[in-house]
């Protein structure tokens, strides 16, 4: 008993320190991306961003985005990010996370209107054992409105 309890509590304190699970992480990094949307912080949503990011076929890679996220950010106010539901499909050290996101910009500049609902595909990547997207699909709709097809 006296050698069993030592094991015991070495595999609690492992347990404690293991990395959260690939789908927790992948989450985490989509919400945190919505927060630092909301804070216009432009630096917080390129930390889950890949060097080689592609977003919407060759339309963005991470230096277009990351332009287009300052322009952005500095004229909006008001902010809001919402994800809704995550799909996620996991292989090996890849995964594929779908959804869509409820955006509204209270200044009208960068979302027109009441906001929009966006449908996003995303690719992910494992880098030294951190999840980051390297690519997105994404296109906009009106809330309440119908999307493409």
């Amino acid at each position: 008993m006296r050698l069993f309890m030592p094991i015991l509590l070495g595999l609690v304190l492992l347990a404690g320190c293991a990395r959260p699970p690939d789908e927790a992480s992948i989450r985490g990094a989509i919400e945190a991306i919505a927060r630092a949307a909301e804070a216009h912080d432009g630096k917080g949503m390129l930390e889950h961003i890949t060097d080689d990011f592609i977003g919407n076929d060759g339309e963005f890679d991470r230096q277009q985005l990351e332009n287009f996220l300052r322009l952005r950010l500095v004229a909006a106010r008001g902010v809001t990010a919402r994800a809704g539901r995550i799909d996620l499909e996991l292989s090996g050290d890849r995964a594929t996370a779908r959804f869509e996101a409820r955006v509204a910009d209270a200044s009208g500049r960068w979302i027109p209107g009441h906001g929009a609902v966006v449908q996003f595909v995303t690719g992910w990547r494992r880098e030294r054992g951190v999840w980051r997207c390297n690519s997105a699909k994404w296109s906009a709709r009106p809330p309440g409105g119908r999307g493409p097809g």
